[in-house]
Parts: structure tokens; sequence; C-alpha cells
């Protein structure tokens, strides 16, 4: 009893010639069950289709992640500016313009961002070394791919940011020092 497969290399279409397969097949062995006829690129399709399902899911969760990481930071970073609503209204009777508030509540955000940056790439480069049985076509210390993941999430970050720093721009200085 023999079980196997059969590859047939033909142009014309595959599904077409199936019935000829088959027939050809019970000629040579009558005994010989034919169950299960698929083109090669439905075998492919289907050896592949378990690591795509976990890469989609990766993928899905890890922006799931960085949206949840934006919610956050740019509340981290709502709280910070109404905690110093009081210091930027005094700033801006003092005469800072706007964009001097905008640039001062962003730079804040920026020194933030690249200290966890430099947190994250360092403890990425210890932990990819579990990971590296995962990657395909990449090196667990690919420099492309860690700076592109460091400049997308800091960009997002600053994104973040930049809501509650606009926000800071539209103190009314009077309001802010009547505040506390």
């Amino acid at each position: 009893y023999f079980c196997g497969r059969l590859l047939v290399r033909t142009t014309a279409d595959p599904m077409a010639l199936s019935r000829v397969m088959i027939k050809t097949v019970h000629e040579i062995d009558p005994e010989q069950p034919v169950d299960t006829i698929q083109t090669l690129e439905q075998v492919r399709s289907d050896s592949i289709a378990a690591p795509r399902l976990t890469t989609i899911l990766i993928g899905l969760f890890a922006v799931l992640a960085l949206v949840i990481s934006a919610a956050g930071i740019g509340s981290m970073m709502a709280l910070s500016v109404s905690q110093h609503t009081h210091e930027i209204g005094i700033r801006m009777a003092l005469g800072a313009q706007r964009t001097d508030i905008l640039r001062l509540v962003l730079r804040q955000a920026l020194m933030l961002i690249l200290l966890g940056a430099a947190v994250g790439l360092a403890g990425t480069f210890v932990l990819t070394r579990f990971l590296e049985s995962f990657l395909f076509g990449v090196s667990a210390t690919d420099p492309v791919t860690f700076g592109a993941v460091a400049v997308l999430l800091a960009v997002v970050a600053l994104l973040a940011c930049y809501i509650p720093a606009r926000r800071a721009t539209k103190v009314d200085p009077m309001v802010a020092l009547r505040y506390e």
C-alpha cells in the first residue's frame, strides 16, 4: 500500500486534468485510493496557513499595543500639562508665545521619549536572543529594524503628546493664575 503524493507538471488547468490523473493511477494500481486532489498553490497555501495566521495575530496585537500606548502617553502628558497649568500661565503672562509653550511641552515629552527609547533598545538587545527562532529573513540585532521601530514609536509618542501640548498653548494666563 503506497500512501504518498503524486505531482504532475502541466501547462493546462491542473484541476481539468484530475480525472485523467485518477484514471491513470487506477490503470497502474486499481486498489490505489485517490482521495485528495489539490493544485500546488493550494498545498503551499495550506502549509503556510498557520504561520500566516500567527503573523497576522501578532501584527494586530502590536497595533493594539501601539494604540493603547499612545493613549497612555497622551493621558500622562495631559495630566502633566494640567499639573503645570499655573506655571504655563505665569510664562504666558510674562510674554511667552504659544509656540514657546508648545516647544517647551514637546521638548519635555521628547526627553522622556528618548530615555524610553534608549531603555527599550537596551532591553530589546537582551531579549531578542530568546526570540531569534521566530525571526525570518532578519537577524536578531538588525540595525535597520531596530532603528525603524524606534523611530515609529517615537513618532507615535510625539503625536500622542501633541494634543496635550496644543491644549497647553490655549491656557488663559488670568485663569491659570487664579487656578491655585
